[in-house]
């Protein structure tokens, strides 16, 4: 962590009422807490967790940047996209799942008008009361005109809707399940109360657990002691959006990568990965509700449970191939024209970080599944990724 850790009173505040919860968890489950229990109440334990708490976690005054709050670009390119969808299904419905500040929606609807593709309705999936409110200020702020095309759902729909389901580094804060596999057994890792605080903890693996991680031991041949985690989440819920989607297209786009890249035998550690104040640390267990916690997406996983739920794989690709096949290069070839060389360097700079190698450009996918659609989807038409799932 920082030198800016410790944080200050107010969130101190937050995290030892968080803690005092998590604690009580903990003496409840004899003294180990599961790894995806804790994970799920330091983001989204209401009014108290990371994403719940009201404390901004995105942009330069935040713990990260994602690639919509690096600037417009990447909204201008993903508007390629959800255009190319929108025109098949007649304008239909656009939901955003996890919005985060909200920049996404407004540069996404600018970028839609644009291109004169619209969706009837825009809606968002977010459980945090705070998070809404910082959405609806932004929204607000930044396109007022479109503020009547918004909803905000608390549960995907009832009946499934004909649009574009899309969520940018959603999955990979869904809870996982950690665990600790050597020759000798599986444990599955959890939360336990140290004398300093949290610390981690050893219990023994469900039978199904244990079959599983074994298997993944035999496949991918690990040697002496290894690290990971996997997403039970993960299959369920893309099953589920897939079922919210009638008609149209499913795209998420976030950090992963293939189940035999994830799972090597060089990778031992797992995935893991916890950001405060744009510092990355190894630590979860760190003022609990104050740090982000992730880890990288099983892409194969994603790509199973859509197929199992009817979905057609359109593409899985990197992040820098899907902007090129979404027009970056040309947008970039405008603004170039305009003359106005500041502009210009700003979104050289910021086609940078959403493109480079040592930046998003390829840590970053593209995965995207249709239903009922005719005609191919703007995004996947360059490099294909699909022989690493």
């Amino acid at each position: 962590m920082p030198a800016s850790f410790p944080p200050d009173a107010e969130a101190g505040t937050v995290s030892a009422e968080l803690l005092q919860i998590i604690r009580a968890r903990i003496q409840r489950s004899d003294g180990c807490l599961p790894f995806d229990a804790y994970m799920e109440a330091a983001l989204y334990e209401p009014g108290l967790g990371y994403y719940s708490n009201g404390l901004v976690p995105f942009g330069e005054q935040g713990d990260f940047i994602t690639a919509p709050e690096s600037g417009s670009l990447f909204a201008r390119c993903l508007a390629n996209c959800i255009a190319s969808v929108l025109e098949q299904v007649g304008q239909g419905v656009v939901l955003e799942l996890g919005a985060g500040s909200g920049v996404l929606a407004a540069d996404l609807l600018s970028a839609l008008q644009v291109l004169d593709a619209l969706p009837e309705h825009y809606c968002i999936l977010e459980r945090s009361p705070a998070m809404r409110a910082l959405q609806r200020e932004t929204l607000h702020d930044r396109v007022p005109a479109f503020i009547d095309r918004v909803s905000w759902l608390d549960s995907l729909p009832e009946s499934p809707l004909s649009g574009v389901v899309f969520g940018n580094e959603v999955a990979d804060a869904l809870p996982v399940r950690r665990f600790r596999w050597n020759p000798d057994g599986v444990r599955e890792l959890g939360v336990a109360l140290g004398s300093d605080g949290l610390c981690e903890c050893e219990r023994p693996a469900d039978v199904e657990f244990e079959a599983q991680v074994h298997r993944m031991a035999g496949t991918y041949q690990w040697q002496g002691d290894y690290r990971s985690e996997y997403c039970a989440a993960l299959p369920a819920w893309i099953r589920s959006l897939a079922d919210s989607l009638e008609h149209g297209l499913l795209l998420m786009t976030d950090y992963g990568y293939g189940r035999a890249e994830y799972y090597h035998p060089q990778r031992s550690m797992g995935t893991l990965i916890c950001h405060y104040r744009h510092t990355a640390s190894a630590d979860p267990l760190r003022s609990p509700g104050l740090q982000d916690i992730t880890a990288f997406v099983d892409f194969t996983a994603m790509a199973e449970a859509a197929d199992d739920a009817g979905m057609q794989l359109e593409g899985y690709t990197s992040q820098a191939q899907f902007l090129i096949a979404c027009g970056i290069d040309r947008l970039m070839e405008a603004a170039g024209a305009d003359g106005d060389t500041v502009r210009f360097l700003q979104l050289s700079n910021e086609a940078k970080r959403l493109m480079l190698p040592g930046e998003m450009g390829d840590r970053f996918k593209a995965m995207g599944f249709s239903r009922g659609l005719g005609q191919a989807v703007t995004g996947f038409t360059g490099q294909d990724l699909r022989s690493r799932l």
